[in-house]
């Protein structure tokens, strides 16, 4: 099946704003750098049956930087795992779209997250139980720029590379902005590419806003044998909406009623085209 991915795009991002409008909270501009990540992997590359959420050959995502649920709930919805009814119900008590992800309240989840810097270290157990049990699914995970300030991702950074865990991609939302600010001003993580490549990863630097560039990306990952591969998706924050775009102040806050008719008349129909 073939899928109208910009268009995707746009409702995704349409999501993200009326869910977070709905809750008063949540955390609307890194949700937004991510769409087309998540967009492309759910409807272009993983191996995934929404009508078998646990089959065991299944490739897997991890949304370490839990914050940006979202976005990964929204692309559930779409991709048909869950009714989209349930989108505004984002952070109400007993909805099972917490404010970050939990894997026992929603049918989808590879993994519970939301304490940054640990998703990568789940990636790399998860690819080790494939190749312990000889399945050939592949792992996905998804980091913040300001994440990978964490000690534990480049723990987890090692250990993929010692055990060659070709069957693990991760992807760096480089948006440049975190909760307080440029991610350069509180502490800079560039060279990143030259990093994850000291530690023996295939590094691919990528337009993270481009489905062609990421598919094309994607590809080589799953084509590159006997080391991990990371994607530096180079992002902007609050993507799509030109007031949130590059701004610290939408890292957690939600649109307020004017601001969110605003920012849907921008990704009406027709509008932010993106690649496909």
């Amino acid at each position: 099946m073939s899928y109208d991915l910009p268009a995707l795009c746009r409702q995704v991002r349409r999501d993200i704003l009326t869910m977070t409008h709905a809750a008063g909270s949540g955390h609307p501009g890194g949700s937004l750098s991510a769409v087309e990540i998540l967009v492309t992997l759910y409807f272009d590359q993983m191996h995934l049956d929404p009508a078998q959420p646990e089959d065991p050959n299944r490739d897997r995502f991890l949304l370490s930087k839990g914050h940006a649920a979202p976005v990964l709930y929204s692309t559930l919805a779409r991709r048909g795992f869950f009714d989209p009814a349930l989108l505004p119900t984002l952070r109400q008590l007993d909805s099972p779209l917490q404010g970050h992800p939990h894997r026992e309240k929603l049918p989808g989840l590879d993994c519970s997250s939301g304490s940054l810097g640990q998703g990568l270290s789940v990636a790399n157990g998860l690819a080790l139980a494939a190749r312990r049990t000889g399945r050939s699914y592949r792992t996905y995970c998804l980091l913040g720029d300001g994440e990978v300030q964490e000690g534990q991702i480049w723990e987890a950074a090692m250990t993929a590379a010692q055990f060659s865990l070709d069957n693990v991609c991760a992807v760096v939302d480089d948006n440049g902005v975190q909760l307080d600010g440029p991610t350069k001003d509180i502490m800079d993580v560039e060279p990143l590419g030259a990093k994850f490549a000291a530690f023996g990863w295939e590094v691919l630097d990528v337009d993270g806003h481009s489905l062609a560039a990421l598919r094309d990306a994607f590809r080589i990952a799953a084509a590159t044998q006997g080391r991990p591969t990371v994607l530096i998706a180079h992002t902007v924050k609050g993507k799509g909406v030109s007031f949130m775009e590059g701004q610290a102040a939408w890292h957690g806050k939600a649109p307020n009623d004017q601001e969110l008719a605003a920012a849907l008349a921008e990704l009406a129909e027709g509008g932010t085209p993106h690649e496909a």
